[in-house]
């Protein structure tokens, strides 16, 4: 029996299975990831929460930042490993996604489970009320005008972000609670397309992995937590996620 046989198996036959994701498994949807040479964070000196909050050249810095990454994901569609993960969620093989990405692809392509660790880009929020609207108006708008939008619902103009997670800004405490739970109960934990090497996310599969989980790293790199891994894949990710599903009994 293959090291895909197996891993099949070990989906099939384990219970509230989790799937963790990276840039990787958005890469193939034409979506860069913005860690790598070449990518925005390369190019530009990330602007962290706290200058957002309080500075308006600060603000205006992050929004042409957002503005030009939007332009890489705005069209962007699930590929076919989005589609198989959420294939196995319907199944019932899978409890759900942990995902570090921030395009909504898992969602797009069907997967109703989704803890989203860092947010969504495809909409902003008010920093000062609980407004919400989706992001492709207001990256127009700032394109057109090289001006901030401001919230419309707050009288002095509340200050919008997009409802992802900044550089010094804190990870939603009740995503990580949940994704804690995931972990601890997890039969079988795939890392996919992640570099396993931002925390608190990559404490992820070490907590799987203690509480007995089989823990399945596909990842183009090698990453740090290869040696704990039951099973370790540095092969295309839709690939391999197609061959894990041809191996799965009907």
């Amino acid at each position: 029996m293959n090291q895909l046989e197996l891993i099949a198996r070990a989906l099939q036959s384990s219970k509230l299975n989790v799937f963790f994701s990276g840039a990787g498994m958005s890469t193939a949807s034409g979506i860069p990831d913005f860690r790598s040479p070449g990518g925005i964070w390369s190019k530009y000196q990330p602007v962290y929460f706290d200058e957002f909050m309080g500075s308006e050249s600060a603000r205006h810095e992050y929004w042409r930042q957002k503005a030009e990454a939007h332009r890489d994901f705005a069209g962007a569609k699930p590929n076919d490993g989005h589609r198989t993960v959420a294939k196995w969620e319907a199944r019932g093989i899978l409890r759900g996604v942990i995902t570090q990405n921030i395009d909504e692809l898992h969602q797009q392509a069907g997967s109703q489970n989704v803890l989203e660790l860092h947010g969504t880009a495809r909409r902003v929020a008010c920093m000062d009320c609980d407004y919400i609207v989706e992001a492709d108006p207001l990256v127009r708008q700032f394109l057109e005008t090289d001006r901030v939008p401001a919230c419309p619902r707050c009288s002095d103009g509340g200050r919008l972000k997009h409802a992802t997670v900044s550089f010094g800004q804190s990870l939603p405490s009740d995503t990580l609670y949940e994704a804690g739970k995931w972990c601890r109960e997890a039969g079988a934990f795939f890392a996919v397309g992640s570099s396993l090497v931002v925390t608190p996310a990559a404490d992820f599969p070490r907590i799987a992995k203690q509480h007995g989980a089989t823990f399945v790293i596909i990842n183009r790199d090698p990453t740090p937590l290869d040696s704990i891994a039951d099973y370790v894949i540095r092969d295309d990710i839709v690939k391999v996620l197609a061959e894990i599903d041809a191996n799965l009994a009907e």
